[in-house]
């Protein structure tokens, strides 16, 4: 999983570039993909230090160099695209990787400055992510589309989606802080990822037991997945592991402390917290240390969850792309052999 976040590291003082950013993310997906992992997840942002705005662009790259990961997003910010224009272009993607894509969708409310940059309103984010989430779903179905239309959009007349998906792409609702999101994803019978977030992830303990009941009492014929989103960082050894990256996590920290009040005018509580990085690796979202100690503590955390499947944010706070590439590859070949 990566957002691309641009962030100066402060073990070297660089700053990548936008376009190197872009570049190492590909590069270490093409690494990811020899290594075993089972997906690359890219993250949507707009006009903020995080600088993947496109997606989908980014993971057409990425399936031309691939042949297994799956393509998929962390998340695409359904509430602000159009619906048709979102489904056909990560349609697009699905047909040129042979079937590769899913998709990851999100309010993204948590960046009210999103909805203003669209000429939206914060108001009306449940309505227009439920019409998105329900048209998409009829729009990857291959299936001719004809819908009323809203105050939002304008009907849609006997649309067949141009190019067809090679099946359904697969659709994740991404949420945990409300009730609406969870009951959304277990209507519609649409598997949950829970957020990437600071604080300590038993929290989302709950949101998982709700979404599982209200999943089952809709009758689907299939079972949920649940998804959960990790920081983590390897090394050989858990000092090295540890020295590398608390400097790099705490300039991400403050990254995050110094946007969030400019895009959210209600920001969260941990923005007036202070850095804590031995509670962050304890008791928080943060994984760090050697290869067993990763898998050890990635196993205890799915298992609190019950997640199935498992995102891991490598490339934050300024991590230079030889370091990230040598972690996706340690991981492969240490960490995943050892996951339940």
């Amino acid at each position: 999983m990566t957002l691309g976040d641009q962030v100066t590291d402060p073990i070297t003082g660089r700053r990548d570039t936008a376009a190197e950013r872009h570049r190492a993310i590909v590069e270490a997906a093409v690494v990811a993909d020899e290594a075993g992992f089972h997906g690359v997840h890219v993250g949507e942002h707009h006009g903020l230090e995080y600088t993947t705005s496109a997606p989908p662009v980014i993971l057409s790259a990425i399936g031309e160099r691939t042949r297994n990961v799956r393509l998929s997003t962390a998340v695409t910010l359904a509430a602000n695209l159009d619906p048709v224009r979102a489904a056909e272009d990560y349609a697009t993607v699905d047909v040129l990787s042979g079937g590769r894509c899913e998709v990851v969708v999100g309010r993204g409310n948590f960046f009210v400055s999103t909805y203003t940059l669209f000429g939206q309103r914060i108001e009306d984010s449940h309505e227009l992510f439920q019409q998105a989430v329900e048209l998409l779903v009829q729009l990857w179905s291959g299936k001719t589309v004809n819908w009323p239309g809203s105050a939002h959009r304008a009907p849609i007349e006997d649309f067949v989606l141009q190019p067809p998906p090679v099946r359904p792409v697969p659709l994740w609702i991404g949420g945990g802080a409300s009730e609406s999101t969870s009951e959304l994803a277990a209507r519609l019978g649409l598997d949950l990822m829970l957020p990437s977030a600071f604080g300590n992830p038993e929290m989302f303990k709950p949101v998982v037991e709700t979404y599982r009941e209200r999943f089952a009492a809709y009758g689907h014929a299939h079972e949920p997945r649940v998804g959960a989103c990790w920081h983590v960082n390897v090394g050989e050894t858990s000092q090295a592991a540890r020295a590398r990256w608390e400097p790099r996590y705490r300039a991400y920290f403050e990254m995050m402390k110094e946007i969030i009040p400019r895009v959210n005018p209600d920001p969260p509580a941990f923005i007036k917290k202070a850095f804590d990085f031995d509670f962050l690796t304890t008791r928080g979202p943060a994984l760090v240390g050697s290869p067993d100690e990763v898998a050890d503590r990635l196993n205890g955390a799915a298992e609190m969850l019950s997640a199935d499947t498992n995102l891991i944010y490598l490339d934050m706070g300024g991590q230079p792309p030889g370091e990230y590439r040598d972690m996706v590859e340690l991981i492969g070949s240490r960490v995943v052999p050892q996951l339940h």
